[in-house]
């Protein structure tokens, strides 16, 4: 068998450059040892883009434990999911830029200390407060990470090997994305909840030595500024949306509920409306003057966050709203899934995290086999093919998990739900850029990545706003059926359902016929049971409808490629 070599010097292919650069250029001055070890370089950037695919999927697995031990709400779950792909859809396209002023190798190594040293402090969180400003940091390092690990690929292979790397590159995502779960599960089950960050400290260690000795440091164009005022307007304009989602249910969405405490400060309960609706309209001032300041930036040939001039090719415009609807649905899933399955139906954490599991190996299966496919149908096929997928899954799952099937059956829907992730997901990278111009490559695919991690932030804090709606109306209906049950214990135990996401249905059931409800308890415990699975029923809904509205987005990406 011919071996591949990971120096090869054909000619370049006109591939995606890295996150907000033009095509990669050579090592600026001695490329250093880094030129001679490609392989250990290539081991340093896969091992730090898992390190990050991971912190999203094993998080997710050990949420129940989390909220258990530090005694946290569905509100503070939100935030522990959310927060992370908020800080890294702001900055990711900031850095990219930043890696290609200041040097991709040294952006590189700052992301993974700054990820390591935030993973340390969330290991060691008390209190929501910490673990959610140790997942902000987080975000810092992840959107230093990600874009370094493409630019740096993109500038040390060229030809058939930078198409071989890349495709390993994928792989390596996939597969992080498939092992978290039962990863999460295990060192939950096993160790300890803290451990899921404590997991990252070695690899950042590896990742930082490997680097430092592996990857030659290069550098882009200098560029044409820093758009402070866009990195400042988008973030904010973000932040506010997803404050304003996730705190509605609790806050209020017009009027306050009682008197609240928004960033230390007491918001009185006789307030003409509560901070959520100044939020969400702060928000999207904020997101129409990023708006605004990007064209008026781009129109004088300054430097821009975003180059709005992307979304006027069609395949690009068309292209990021399936990704981004895509990461609404699979997002909102993976909130409301893991707190059901370990409160409602009394799985082990690792248990939950093999059902869970089918999800990113069908995602992972798919994904082996989605370029053959594009070969013989066309990438637009293939994507339009896996959103149909997800949605038939999708629909699927809302209709069946009311009815609190067993596990194998759940695991089989997010299995059928992965195969289409995995074709949708493998081909819209290659879609979206199709049209697009190579010098503007970078930062295409830099929008792309932003996208979907906004798409993340958003498919949280819907799903958690869902489940809060629903318990308001489900939990009531539900203990209406027991007899014995007063309004006023039904409108109490919507509050414990919201404010312990679920968590409240095991301390009933723990307790048995000798807690509060006393003989009722067993029946209220079961009621609470069936109304979470409605509950999640909804969420699921929520996303088969961000799923159709990104199949329409194929449909017609589809139909201009023909």
């Amino acid at each position: 068998m011919r071996s591949v070599r990971w120096a090869d010097p054909s000619p370049e292919p006109a591939l995606p450059a890295p996150a907000g650069g033009r095509p990669a250029e050579l090592p600026a001055g001695d490329a250093g040892p880094g030129a001679t070890r490609p392989l250990l370089g290539f081991a340093a950037l896969a091992a730090a883009l898992a390190m990050i695919v991971l912190d999203g999927t094993v998080v997710g697995v050990a949420l129940p434990a989390i909220l258990d031990d530090l005694d946290l709400g569905l509100s503070d779950a939100q935030w522990i999911n959310s927060v992370y792909p908020v800080v890294v859809a702001a900055l990711l396209l900031t850095f990219g830029r930043l890696g290609d002023r200041h040097g991709r190798r040294l952006l590189l190594v700052t992301g993974v200390v700054v990820f390591a040293a935030a993973s340390l402090t969330a290991a060691g969180a008390q209190d929501a407060g910490e673990l959610i400003w140790s997942r902000c940091v987080q975000g810092v390092g992840g959107a230093m990470i990600l874009p370094a690990t493409v630019s740096n690929l993109n500038a040390m292979f060229r030809g058939r090997s930078r198409a071989l790397a890349f495709g390993l590159w994928g792989a390596v995502m996939a597969a992080a994305a498939a092992v978290g779960p039962l990863l999460g599960g295990w060192l939950t089950t096993a160790l300890d909840w803290r451990w899921v960050f404590l997991v990252n400290l070695p690899v950042a260690a590896v990742v930082v030595v490997l680097a430092l000795i592996a990857v030659p440091e290069t550098r882009g164009a200098a560029g044409d500024g820093f758009d402070g005022w866009g990195l400042l307007l988008s973030a904010s304009g973000l932040a506010l949306v997803v404050f304003g989602l996730i705190e509605g249910p609790s806050l209020g969405w017009v009027r306050p509920v009682g008197e609240v405490t928004v960033l230390g400060l007491p918001w009185p309960s006789g307030a003409p409306v509560s901070p959520v609706l100044p939020a969400l309209l702060a928000g999207l001032a904020a997101t129409a003057g990023f708006l605004a300041v990007e064209a008026r930036r781009a129109r004088a040939g300054r430097a821009v966050v975003l180059d709005l001039s992307l979304f006027q090719v069609p395949a690009f415009a068309w292209g990021n709203l399936a990704a981004g609807v895509v990461a609404v649905g699979e997002f909102a899933l993976l909130l409301g899934l893991p707190l059901y399955l370990v409160y409602a139906m009394r799985l082990s954490v690792l248990e939950a995290g093999w059902v869970l599991a089918a999800m990113a190996i069908g995602a992972f299966l798919a994904g082996a086999r989605a370029r053959a496919l594009s070969a013989r149908l066309g990438a637009p096929r293939v994507v339009t093919l896996g959103l149909a997928i997800e949605l038939v899954a999708a629909v699927v799952g809302a209709v069946a998990v009311p009815a609190q099937p067993a596990a194998w059956v759940l695991g089989g829907i997010l299995a059928a739900y992965g195969l289409g992730l995995g074709l949708a997901a493998a081909q819209l990278t290659s879609v979206v850029l199709a049209g697009v111009p190579v010098a503007q490559s970078g930062v295409a695919s830099a929008t792309q990545s932003t996208v979907r991690q906004l798409g993340s932030a958003l498919g949280a804090a819907l799903a958690g706003t869902t489940l809060s709606v629903g318990f308001a109306v489900t939990v009531p209906a539900r203990l209406a059926l027991v007899p014995g049950v007063s309004a006023d214990d039904a409108l109490t135990m919507v509050d414990y359902m919201t404010g312990t996401a679920g968590a409240v249905i095991a301390m009933i059931r723990a307790k048995g016929t000798g807690g509060y409800f006393g003989a009722l308890g067993p029946a209220v415990a079961d009621q609470l049971s069936i109304a979470f699975a409605q509950c999640v029923g909804a969420v699921l809904w929520v996303a088969a409808a961000f799923i159709a509205l990104g199949l329409v987005a194929a449909l017609r990406l589809e139909r201009r490629h023909r």
